[in-house]
């Protein structure tokens, strides 16, 4: 006897034994009932759903010259039998795939004239329809939108948004969902049991999950894994056969990431990666399974499960022990892996990391805790923090008490002098008190500007000490572009208060005007007198970089013609262009524009 494949030989051959298309069926019984058809549809949806399926059976029930009161073919009138059979006249089915060219809708069309020998309609299947060329659709067009009395189309794709509006405008669309996983096992259930295979419910779990939707493609599998297994199909040979990984590796890490077994997490690893699984294949499975876990932390939510009933109580038994705020970083960490894995040259690495900060979300902050931000280093400075409390303390509470004054930031490679006291402070003579546990008062006085502060004046500002050239015995020759580039690097390094002045000094050209005098042009008085308080430390810092004691600088106001106007971008594209006329014509063949 002939083996002929489940996927086939289970095909429905009624509206009602069509799995998880319910609503579309009904519609379609209806039709047939009232007999209120239309002269085109359009049946699209992912592969392996039932679109052809229905086709067939719609095409069978409009044509049966019995039908049920539900709307069924009765299966027994002569239109039946011919179709049954595989020798019906009444219906055609096409290959849009390779039946694509204005020829073959032509003769299509020549065929719609013929009216039926037997039944009222001749109905035409043209399956894959989005793979005519724009030449055959606008061929069809006509004859879709108005047809013959005895014509009736039924077009079935995978992918609409490849079809013409004018064709989707002239049809009725019936959208096909995916097969959930529960539908998917009790159809497998039914074959199983008509086969007589015996199965294990996860296994079939496993084979639904693998279909991903699609009917045909879950029958498919079931005859793959019933060949392998030999009528037992079991979860463990299930797996196999599939290279599918065991679920039982992601609830083994989750709950040793809530344990924070790093060492364990890694060696689990390890071995499933020996075992050929690729590491993003681990993550990808991993993300899935922590959905399903934060699926299952809710009643509501438990219907998005996609799983079988042991399944879906294992997902409850371990949301019981996962913190919410653990789940949803753990899907952040596992999803930002994702994102960088295929471009990342050390995957392995990649992965290791995310799990070790998985591993880490539950572990105490000790120190800057691996899959957080950053916080405050507890253990490290601990001991010094607590020997410097008193001294804080101490300057808190005391009243009149030196107040110190920041020193000065210094340009890279000079030395920061330590912060001066004012004169004032010398008056104190008094015992300092012994600060106490308790938190002390903070005066006023300590706070702002009061009016004793302002009776006295300003205080005479501590002025820190210029930097002299510590190289004079160096004489190295160097360059102008030597020069420019450490003066660039120079301003680079220039500490943020500094801000504001480095990034204007970063526009300036220093030039050497006898070797080794060097002159600065400085476009405004204001800058200038910024940089004439900094002048020394910014000759020995290039007497040092440059290796050149005897540099001098000299700082000059720029002549009125020596300051150039600062360009906008579009201003200097449009330089560009006066100078360059091809530029333009570079721009219209890219269709470039200007951001």
């Amino acid at each position: 006897m002939e083996y002929i494949v489940s996927a086939r030989k289970y095909r429905p051959m009624s509206f009602d034994s069509v799995v998880g298309q319910s609503a579309l069926t009904t519609t379609l019984k209806n039709a047939v009932k009232s007999g209120k058809l239309a002269h085109a549809y359009l049946f699209c949806g992912p592969r392996g759903v039932g679109k052809t399926t229905c086709a067939r059976i719609f095409a069978k029930a409009i044509n049966c010259m019995t039908p049920t009161d539900e709307g069924e073919a009765c299966n027994h009138c002569e239109s039946c039998d011919a179709f049954n059979e595989q020798r019906s006249y009444n219906i055609f089915e096409l290959d849009a795939a390779s039946n694509n060219s204005v020829e073959n809708i032509k003769a299509l069309m020549d065929q719609t004239r013929i009216p039926p020998q037997v039944g009222r309609y001749k109905v035409f299947i043209i399956d894959e329809v989005h793979m005519l060329s724009t030449q055959a659709f606008n061929a069809f067009l006509k004859t879709l939108e108005e047809p013959p009395a005895h014509v009736i189309f039924i077009l079935a794709t995978t992918e609409k948004h490849k079809i013409l509006p004018t064709i989707l405008s002239r049809c009725q669309i019936y959208d096909f969902e995916r097969m959930t996983v529960p539908n998917i096992i009790d159809h497998l259930k039914m074959v199983a049991e008509k086969e007589g295979i015996t199965y294990e419910e996860d296994a079939l779990n496993v084979i639904a999950e693998k279909a991903d939707g699609g009917m045909r493609d879950a029958l498919s599998i079931f005859d793959q894994t019933a060949s392998f297994c030999q009528g037992n199909i079991t979860y463990a040979k299930v797996i196999e056969d599939l290279n599918v990984l065991d679920a039982e590796n992601y609830f083994n890490i989750i709950d040793l990431s809530l344990q924070n077994k790093v060492s364990d997490v890694m060696v689990l690893l390890n071995n499933v990666i020996n075992k050929g699984f690729d590491g993003g294949h681990l993550i990808n499975g991993l993300a899935s399974h922590v959905r399903n876990v934060l699926m299952a932390k809710d009643a509501a939510t438990l219907p998005l499960l996609e799983a079988s009933q042991r399944q879906t109580a294992r997902y409850q038994e371990q949301a019981q022990k996962c913190p919410t705020k653990f789940l949803y970083r753990a899907l952040k960490l596992m999803n930002d892996c994702d994102i960088n894995y295929r471009q990342s040259s050390n995957k392995r690495l990649l992965v290791e990391l995310t799990l070790i900060q998985v591993a880490q979300i539950t572990q105490e902050d000790d120190g800057v805790s691996a899959g957080r931000s950053p916080k405050r280093l507890k253990t490290l400075f601990k001991k010094k923090t607590d020997k410097a409390q008193p001294a804080t303390a101490q300057q808190v509470t005391a009243v009149g008490q030196p107040q110190q004054r920041p020193a000065q930031a210094a340009l890279p490679g000079q030395s920061v002098p330590q912060p001066e006291t004012t004169p004032s402070s010398s008056a104190s003579t008094g015992p300092s008190p012994i600060a106490t546990s308790s938190p002390g008062k903070i005066k006023l006085g300590s706070i702002g500007m009061t009016f004793n502060t302002i009776r006295r004046g300003p205080e005479k500002q501590v002025y820190q000490s210029e930097p002299e050239v510590t190289n004079k015995d160096e004489d190295n020759s160097f360059t102008v572009e030597d020069l420019q580039k450490q003066w660039y690097a120079m301003c680079q390094r220039m500490p943020q208060q500094m801000a504001a002045m480095s990034h204007r000094m970063k526009n300036m050209h220093p030039v050497i005007t006898t070797f080794p005098d060097v002159e600065v042009v400085v476009d405004n008085q204001i800058l200038l007198d910024q940089m004439s308080t900094i002048k020394k430390r910014i000759c020995a810092t290039l007497a040092k970089e440059l290796h050149n004691g005897n540099i001098t600088l000299q700082l000059r106001l720029a002549k009125s013609n020596e300051v150039s106007k600062i360009l906008s971008r579009r201003e200097v594209f449009e330089k560009l262009l006066k100078e360059n006329p091809a530029v333009e014509q570079l721009r219209s063949v890219l269709d470039l524009e200007l951001t």
